[in-house]
């Protein structure tokens, strides 16, 4: 507990902690010009609008109008991120190496002859349009719990700190996932499109036939996962999926 200090005291006090506990994060919060350098020398600085200007808010990560909205901001709303974007870190990884290793599986069938699997105009849009709406929803309206129970548990908010959603054992879970995963789509796709399967005029099927069901099954999939990472479902999310 520190009583009387200068502004630079504040930050050196922050400081001490931040770099001889690295494993902590560090928080500081104040409303005036004298916390400046301690907001700024935190990991996170938390601003309050109040009388004595707004030289805090200005120097800070986050903004609040009363300190007792600092509960909400913790419990709730960084605990939601942090929920949030722990999964999402680890799907887009998932769902970029399903793409990627599919594209692998094709060279070693082809005796790796450098020919392109997907269309080039299905590759661009592959992470800007077919799998961006289901990331969008959940990174925005995703919650495991309702506002009041987290800020009737405190004990909730351990799951960052802790790193209960993203840590080396749950990326290698995705990550060994994006592997089956891919295997099982290019090679099934493959086999259920052999030379037997023609279309309408009696010819088999080309390369272009096959990339875009290689491309369509691995979007049906992604979608699919993302979906069961979901824990709340509202309306939009049955607009995005339909």
């Amino acid at each position: 507990i520190c009583c009387r200090v200068t502004p630079s005291q504040k930050a050196q006090v922050t400081l001490l902690v931040k770099e001889n506990i690295p494993e902590e994060i560090t928080l500081a919060i104040g409303d005036g010009a004298n916390d400046v350098s301690m907001i700024q020398a935190a990991h996170v600085g938390v601003g309050i609008r109040g009388k004595e200007g707004q030289q805090a808010v200005l120097a800070s990560d986050y903004a609040l109008p009363r300190f007792s909205f600092l509960e909400r901001l913790l419990l709730v709303h960084g605990r939601y991120s942090y929920n949030r974007i722990s999964t999402m870190m680890c799907y887009f990884f998932y769902k970029n190496v399903i793409f990627a290793l599919c594209l692998f599986w094709f060279a070693v069938t082809n005796g790796f002859s450098a020919q392109a699997l997907y269309d080039d105009g299905y590759q661009a849009l592959y992470n800007l349009v077919f799998t961006s709406l289901p990331v969008m929803t959940f990174a925005v309206f995703d919650r495991d719990l309702e506002a009041h129970i987290v800020c009737a548990r405190p004990e909730l908010y351990c799951t960052g700190p802790r790193n209960k959603y993203f840590n080396t054992a749950r990326f290698a879970t995705f990550l060994v996932g994006a592997i089956i995963h891919s295997l099982v789509l290019f090679y099934f796709t493959l086999m259920c499109l052999d030379t037997n399967v023609g279309d309408g005029n009696g010819r088999g099927l080309g390369l272009w036939s096959v990339g875009t069901a290689v491309l369509t099954n691995i979007v049906i999939v992604v979608t699919l996962v993302i979906g069961l990472h979901t824990r709340s479902w509202a309306w939009i999310h049955w607009a995005v999926y339909i």
